[in-house]
């Protein structure tokens, strides 16, 4: 099955913000199931390139890269910013990263250690704080904090996907 390229996707607008709760625990659980994935996965494996595309060790990295990003943009939300703040369409913080000459459980670690700031940070908001909204700079479309919340969650899976679509081709 054809994974859709991340630019190409589209994402609904959320309107129950009582599905929260449900976003933030699996945005909790990613550090976890990348973990799980890559758990055994010898370092050749980890590092290789089979197209022209990150490696899996790469990928992993990008989801830490992240980070900074979207709680950035949860603090956008919540000083009621008209516009998200942008990001590196071209993830040069990827491509300079040199993620495959880390260890993976160091990046794991630090990927962990990030995730935890960001959903703590979305468990501490209030409900004022659920209604403001922002314009996302990509989509030209209106986000609140679950958004953005379920945004992050889907481009964590996205990842995850591509890394189990290259662990399949060994």
């Amino acid at each position: 099955m054809k994974r859709t390229e991340w630019f190409n996707r589209t994402f609904p607008i959320i309107e129950d913000n009582g599905i929260l709760p449900a976003i933030i625990e699996r945005l909790n659980g990613t550090p976890v199931r990348i973990k799980s994935m890559l758990h055994n996965v010898p370092t050749s494996l980890l590092t290789s390139k089979p197209t022209e595309k990150w490696s899996i060790q790469e990928e992993a990295g990008h989801l830490s890269d992240m980070e900074p990003l979207w709680l950035g943009r949860l603090e956008d939300l919540i000083n009621g910013s008209a516009e998200l703040r942008i990001a590196d369409l071209t993830n040069q913080a990827t491509h300079r990263a040199n993620h495959n000459d880390n260890n993976i459980d160091v990046l794991l670690q630090k990927f962990s250690e990030q995730r935890k700031v960001f959903v703590d940070r979305l468990s501490q908001v209030t409900p004022s704080q659920l209604l403001s909204s922002s314009l996302h700079p990509r989509l030209k479309t209106p986000m609140r904090i679950i958004d953005l919340a379920y945004f992050v969650a889907e481009h964590d899976d996205h990842h995850l996907a591509g890394i189990r679509e290259t662990m399949k081709q060994y």
